[in-house]
C-alpha cells in the first residue's frame, strides 16, 4: 500500500492525470477508512510471537514507511479524486494513531529504543504531529532529537556502534543514518537544525556520512555484514547531504558511487544538484 500509493501520488503530480490520483485515492479509502476493511490505528499486535506474547514495541519499525503515505496525501492535494472528508478522515486515523504510539506500553517501549528503533519512532511521531498541525509536539520530539538519538548513536569518528554490532552492519549503519537525515528534513518545518547539529566532540551527521563514505569507495568493510553490502546503498543519502550541503566534496565523491537504478524513486524525490 505505502508503495502504490506513493508511486500513484507521484504519477498524479508530475502528469496532473487523474486516473493515477484515482487510484491512490481507492487504496487509501480502503487501507484508513472503509469500515469493512481499514486497519486499526494501533500496532498491539504487532511482531507477536504465538503463545509468548501477543505483540511488542519493535513492531512499530515496520510502519516506518506511513511517513511515506503522508507526503503521498499531499501530493494528491487538489485533486478531485481527494475530497475534504477524505482527508478529514485520514487526519483522525493518523491522529488515534499517534495517540496510541505516545501512550500505549508499546509505545513507550519503542520510545525508549537507543538504535534505529527509536531513530524510526522519531520520524513517525514528528512526521505526523506536522501533518496534523502537532508542531509544537513535533519541534519538541526533533530538538530532543540531538541529544536523545544523535548524540547517543554517533561516535565523534561518525561510527554508529548501535548498529555495527548487528549481523548486518553496513545495511543498520546506512538505514539509521536515513532515519537521521529524515527528522533532519522534518526539522527545517519548525526551524530545528539537525543537519548541522554537532556536540562539543563532533558528533553529527555529516560525521557519520564521513565516516561510511571511504566504504562505499572501496575499503574494506571490517564489520559484520551477511551477504552482500551494496555500496550503492549510500548513494541517496549523499546525494541527499550533496543537496543540502552545497559542498563540491560532496558532489564529487557522489559521482564515485555505484549509482542506484534509474528508475529509482529517491532520484525523483532529492533535488537537483
Amino acid at each position: 500500500m505505502e508503495d502504490a500509493v506513493e508511486t500513484l501520488a507521484l504519477a498524479y503530480y508530475f502528469t496532473e492525470d487523474e486516473t493515477y490520483a484515482d487510484r491512490a485515492a481507492q487504496l487509501l479509502r480502503t487501507f484508513f477508512l472503509d469500515p469493512q476493511t481499514r486497519m486499526n490505528p494501533n500496532l498491539e499486535f504487532a511482531q507477536g510471537i504465538p503463545g509468548i506474547t501477543t505483540g511488542r514495541g519493535i513492531g512499530l519499525i515496520e510502519t516506518r514507511g506511513l511517513t511515506r503515505v503522508v507526503d503521498a496525501i499531499g501530493l494528491l492535494a487538489g485533486s478531485k479524486a481527494w475530497s475534504l472528508t477524505d482527508q478529514k478522515g485520514l487526519e483522525d486515523w493518523y491522529s488515534k494513531f499517534l495517540r496510541w504510539m505516545l501512550d500505549s506500553k508499546n509505545g513507550r517501549d519503542e520510545a525508549a529504543a537507543k538504535n534505529n528503533h527509536g531513530t524510526f519512532y522519531d520520524v513517525q511521531v514528528a512526521s505526523f504531529a506536522l501533518f496534523l498541525g502537532q508542531n509544537d509536539l513535533a519541534r519538541k520530539v526533533l530538538l530532543t532529537a540531538r541529544t536523545k538519538r544523535l548524540a547517543t548513536q554517533v561516535e565523534p569518528d561518525g561510527r554508529q556502534p548501535l548498529e555495527l554490532a548487528r549481523t548486518r552492519g553496513w545495511g543498520y549503519s546506512c538505514g539509521n543514518l536515513d532515519g537521521l537525515m529524515l527528522l533532519a528534513r522534518l526539522g527545517e518545518n519548525v526551524q530545528v537544525d539537525l543537519w548541522d547539529y554537532k556536540t562539543a566532540d563532533g558528533r553529527s551527521i555529516r560525521k557519520a556520512l564521513d565516516f561510511l563514505l571511504p566504504f562505499a569507495l572501496g575499503k574494506k568493510w571490517t564489520y559484520q555484514q551477511l551477504g552482500e553490502w551494496p555500496p550503492q546503498q549510500l548513494y541517496p543519502l549523499m546525494r541527499r547531504a550533496a543537496s543540502y550541503y552545497k559542498d563540491a566534496t560532496f558532489k564529487n565523491e557522489l559521482a564515485k558511487i555505484p549509482p542506484v537504478s534509474e528508475a529509482d524513486r529517491s532520484i525523483l524525490l532529492s533535488a537537483e544538484l
